[in-house]
């Protein structure tokens, strides 16, 4: 008895993985970091991700996105499975102080800003602070969030501006 094998699908890319790593490392930790809202468990989760790309790259197929998409529903199966074993609500992190900048009122001013952002972030709903971190903290576009998020191109540009238009009200109240 002879067996053939099938020639691997032309759509199928060898992963670069170090250059994947090296150029979404600080995105992915971001958009954890949204997620969890803990900046010491999304450090974790993170590295959660890349070992399970890492395991699963021979899997990836160009056919069902790029890259950074697939790397990206990774770390949101990944941080969503940390959600699910936590059953709680995480703490937002404090951002880390800019030690380099010097203190003005410019930068007092920004202070308040990233704080309210902050604020008005953390008072939507899960769903929508997940689209913001990918639009935003992961830099996807419409067509890997779809991707990542499992619903229509059109249908995540939808969501995103519904979003931030939320965002952006929750903010104007806020001054």
């Amino acid at each position: 008895m002879s067996v053939t094998l099938d020639p691997p699908s032309p759509a199928r890319t060898t992963l670069d993985f170090d250059a994947l790593y090296r150029g979404a490392r600080d995105d992915v930790f971001a958009y954890v970091a949204t997620l969890l809202r803990d900046r010491g468990a999304a450090e974790d989760v993170t590295a959660q991700a890349f070992e399970r790309a890492f395991r699963k790259a021979r899997s990836y197929d160009t056919k069902r996105g790029g890259e950074r998409a697939w790397l990206f529903g990774i770390a949101r199966n990944a941080a969503l499975d940390e959600l699910r074993r936590r059953k709680r609500a995480a703490a937002l992190a404090a951002e880390p102080a800019d030690v380099t900048a010097p203190a003005t009122d410019e930068a007092a001013e920004r202070t308040l800003e990233r704080a309210a952002v902050r604020t008005a972030l953390a008072g939507l709903p899960a769903r929508e602070r997940e689209v913001i971190a990918l639009k935003f903290h992961a830099g996807l576009d419409n067509a890997e969030l779809a991707a990542v998020l499992g619903v229509g191109v059109s249908n995540a540009g939808t969501l995103l501006h519904r979003a931030m238009t939320k965002l952006r009200e929750a903010v104007d109240d806020r001054s």
